[in-house]
């Protein structure tokens, strides 16, 4: 069975998001979405919350499961058994980033591989902490949210 990993804060899910996971899909049995936990990082949304949208995004699809952890993503990875691992990329900088991780983690795993899945040209803007500044500042985040996101926010 070929199961994925697709590790992010999704704090919060982006449609970017969404879209990199539904067409990662064909290419797993299984996706598990894993939400990192990051104590240095201050969140916007719980923990459970973020599991809760998330697990609403993805309900209707039975080959995805969300799971939250803490530590080392690569750890995990071990944890689950995975052998993959999806990470989007928006741009160059992405690109640089996740290079450098992958061959990191390639070095401490080198049974995981890591497969890159470009953004759509039109979602390439949307991030994470993009749309928290928009609703910290109580701006309409309607158009880069899925709208299971935005029945529980």
């Amino acid at each position: 069975m070929r199961t994925a990993l697709f590790p992010g804060s999704f704090d919060p899910i982006t449609i970017a998001h969404v879209d990199i996971l539904k067409r990662a899909l064909p290419l797993f049995d299984k996706i598990i979405v894993g939400i990192g936990l990051n104590s240095s990082k201050q969140s916007y949304l719980s923990a459970e919350k973020r599991q809760e949208i998330v697990s609403a995004c993805f309900s209707n699809f039975n080959n995805v499961e969300v799971k939250l952890y803490e530590g080392l993503t690569i750890d995990f990875c071990k944890k689950l058994n995975v052998q993959y691992m999806i990470r989007g990329i928006r741009s160059v900088s992405d690109f640089e980033y996740e290079r450098a991780i992958s061959q990191i983690n390639q070095t401490m795993m080198p049974e995981v591989e890591t497969i890159f899945i470009l953004s759509k040209p039109e979602y390439s803007a949307i991030s994470s902490t993009i749309v928290r500044d928009i609703l910290r500042n109580h701006g309409d985040i309607s158009q880069f949210l899925p709208s299971e996101a935005l029945a529980l926010l």
